[in-house]
């Protein structure tokens, strides 16, 4: 019997704020739902949001560039059978560990660590140039959205 690999955990920078997507006036109890898995939606996030090359994302995923292919490719398929199928869609489970990204201002080298790290309880040096004046970066959140006639976080 042969018996498959276990996945390698991917990294992802947040989780989204919203979780369920429908099409408006249909009770969700009456749609077909897919299940976006949360490293599917980071690869849009960063791919398609972010604009990075991929194999800058892949990187970023701690994941080779064919597997981040595979991923980019499952959720732009699951999305697309959504918006033309009228279905709901979810984001849940997957293979992932939150990561918290952080800049080292000496040398502008920017490193990820998983939040259960150790290494984030006291001070954090830099891989590159070992300074330990490190800032986290802003996590990704809600966008702003035009809302009236001003601006309002979303």
């Amino acid at each position: 019997m042969l018996v498959a690999r276990p996945k390698k955990i991917r990294w992802v920078e947040a989780v989204p704020p919203v979780r369920v997507f429908k099409p408006v006036g249909v009770p969700r109890c009456d749609l077909e739902e897919i299940v976006l898995t949360v490293e599917e939606f980071e690869a849009i996030r960063l791919k398609d949001l972010e604009n990075l090359e991929q194999e800058e994302c892949a990187q970023r995923m701690s994941i080779s560039r064919p597997t981040f292919q595979r991923i980019l490719n499952s959720a732009h398929e699951k999305i697309a059978s959504m918006l033309t199928h009228g279905c709901a869609l979810r984001v849940e489970g997957g293979t992932y560990q939150l990561v918290e990204r952080h800049r080292c201002p000496r040398c502008e080298h920017e490193f990820a660590l998983p939040e259960s790290s150790p290494e984030l309880e006291g001070e954090i040096e830099c891989p590159e140039c070992e300074s330990a004046l490190t800032q986290a970066v802003e996590k990704p959140g809600r966008r702003r959205r035009r809302h009236g006639k001003g601006w309002q976080r979303g």
